[in-house]
């Protein structure tokens, strides 16, 4: 932790961050009306089914509206990627048609992280088996609260050596760090691992994703970048469902990072609800008159 903490000291405007929040805040609202933003932020969508009741049929079900989103709504974007548990993702692989649509799973012992190192490898590896394109892990939280950080950087460095080029997600569960200092350690340590993506949250956790937390882990990839060369994605996720919930993390990401991460290989939003919410929102702009639809 010293020597990542000598090399990306905390900025102290972390100390301002509800006032910082409070004006990003204003700013996105300006564009709620704006549809090339909105469909921007629709075409970084990771639609997410994480259910317990979810199965074969059902996840099979839901990948084929995926399908038939292009068809359906020919003007709109596709999603970025479809991510279910790692057992669905031979459903995925068989089901899913759409080729600028990833394959995504949530892996070793998510949402909370708990098992063995092994186990955690092992199930990352029968998901790559069947082809997916992107992993999402949980940060062993427990160990890093606890300042076991070698531990936790050995553990995502050894599952990302799994995974090869496969992009990595990597979720610091923001909501159980309280302190800004500790969602910023938690972004370096899984950034120097080889974290691809730093994500907020498994949306099982409350709270789940915030603008505050999110602005600090932007900060860590826009240091790590200016000493590394490296860009690093960013994805919020837990509670995300409205059109204006959304705009504060797009409006982060564009005052903290530019244009050049306003894409989905660098700007994720994990969400079940949003999807529809924007959709209809969008809609809405386009005809003139107010349009709800639950497509997904």
């Amino acid at each position: 932790m010293e020597i990542i903490l000598e090399n990306f000291p905390v900025p102290e405007e972390f100390k301002q961050l509800e006032t910082i929040i409070s004006e990003i805040k204003q700013d996105s609202a300006k564009e709620k009306n704006n549809i090339d933003v909105l469909k921007l932020i629709f075409n970084c969508i990771d639609l997410t089914s994480l259910n317990t009741t979810d199965s074969a049929d059902s996840i099979r079900t839901f990948t084929e509206k995926v399908n038939t989103f292009a068809t359906d709504h020919p003007d709109m974007p596709e999603v970025a990627a479809v991510c279910v548990f790692p057992v669905f993702a031979p459903v995925i692989k068989s089901t899913l048609k759409r080729e600028k649509v990833n394959k995504a799973v949530v892996s070793a012992g998510f949402p909370s992280s708990q098992t063995f190192t092994d186990v955690k490898k092992l199930e990352t590896q029968r998901a790559l088996e069947f082809g997916v394109d992107e992993v999402d892990i949980v940060l062993s939280v427990g160990e890093f609260l606890e300042g076991n950080y070698d531990f936790v950087y050995e553990e995502v460095s050894a599952i990302k050596e799994v995974m090869g080029d496969v992009h990595l997600k990597v979720i610091l569960e923001t909501g159980a760090l309280n302190k800004p200092e500790e969602i910023w350690m938690a972004s370096h340590l899984s950034m120097e691992a080889g974290a691809d993506f730093i994500k907020t949250s498994t949306g099982k956790q409350h709270p789940a994703a915030t603008p505050e937390a999110f602005y600090v882990m932007a900060k860590a990839a826009k240091a790590f970048y200016e000493k590394t060369g490296k860009r690093t994605g960013l994805k919020a996720a837990g509670g995300i469902s409205t059109t204006e919930d959304v705009l504060v993390y797009y409006e982060i990401v564009k005052k903290v990072l530019g244009e050049e991460w306003l894409n989905n290989s660098l700007f994720r939003i994990g969400a079940s609800r949003l999807a529809n919410n924007l959709l209809s929102d969008i809609l809405s702009l386009e005809k003139g008159n107010k349009q709800e639809l639950k497509y997904f």
